[in-house]
């Protein structure tokens, strides 16, 4: 289990948001942190405690008036921890290299691939061509329906036809690095995690798995650790000091690596 730091990015500012209320209409959401620094300065401090393999996520599309500002400060975290931080958000085999090559160690990838209720596997393809297996990190951000987690896109508001399971996670396994899992009905809402879709992560031991989405709490962690056989690793938004939070950055680091 590590601790994966985040670097959420919407409309120029680095962020924390309730996951569920991003809409792209007017480019809103409900925030629950807005920081004075900027973008480069959380990649600098994730140096400085050598913690890797956190994310940038530009929650902006390509079409918005805020995009180039978004992108822009996307731009200053990855040169400031090159190979340390990997980014989403409009992700495509046409820029890709373009956020390899500025220093992303790996690129987060959603609606490109889970779009209008299903699993693009041409377009899968084309990106692990791009990218390489290796580089490549699926977000399957999921939310309950009828008792099943479903993969979610199109900034969270749209259901796929997808049931992440352990059957989804050893298909798509196959493509990716990695996978980032946002439990987008606990996201930003500090009100603890989702303990099933935990269990069945840590249930699964094929490649590395992020959990975001709920954690509020040392007890939360513990619960991480438990249900997730220490094979799951957190990220931590809205609850840590860094955002406003009151989980000290420096406790949640020495807890995990206990």
């Amino acid at each position: 289990m590590e601790f994966r730091p985040c670097i959420d990015i919407h409309n120029g500012r680095v962020k924390q948001i309730v996951g569920s209320s991003l809409k792209d209409a007017g480019d809103t959401a409900e925030e629950n942190f807005v920081a004075e620094k900027d973008a480069a300065f959380y990649a600098n401090l994730y140096r400085s405690k050598k913690i890797k393999n956190g994310h940038i996520i530009m929650l902006n599309p390509p079409g918005s008036e805020y995009y180039e500002a978004t992108k822009s400060q996307a731009m200053k975290a990855l040169s400031a921890y090159p190979l340390g931080l990997q980014i989403g958000g409009g992700i495509t085999p046409e820029n890709a290299s373009r956020y390899l090559d500025a220093g992303a160690s790996h690129v987060i990838v959603t609606s490109y691939v889970f779009r209008d209720g299903y699993i693009h596997f041409e377009n899968l393809n084309k990106l692990v061509k791009e990218t390489g297996r290796e580089k490549l990190v699926l977000d399957l951000s999921c939310r309950i329906k009828d008792g099943d987690y479903y993969i979610v896109t199109d900034r969270w508001q749209k259901y796929t036809d997808v049931i992440l399971k352990e059957e989804t996670l050893d298909m798509l396994s196959d493509y990716c690095d990695e996978f980032l899992i946002h439990a987008v009905d606990v996201e930003g809402k500090a009100s603890g995690i989702e303990k099933e879709l935990v269990r069945m992560l840590g249930n699964w031991n094929k490649i590395p798995i992020t959990y975001a989405g709920g954690i509020h709490s040392f007890e939360d962690l513990r619960l991480i650790k438990e249900l997730g056989k220490e094979r799951i690793h957190a990220t931590i938004g809205s609850a840590l000091d860094l955002f406003g939070g009151k989980m000290k950055l420096e406790e949640v680091i020495d807890y995990i690596e206990q």
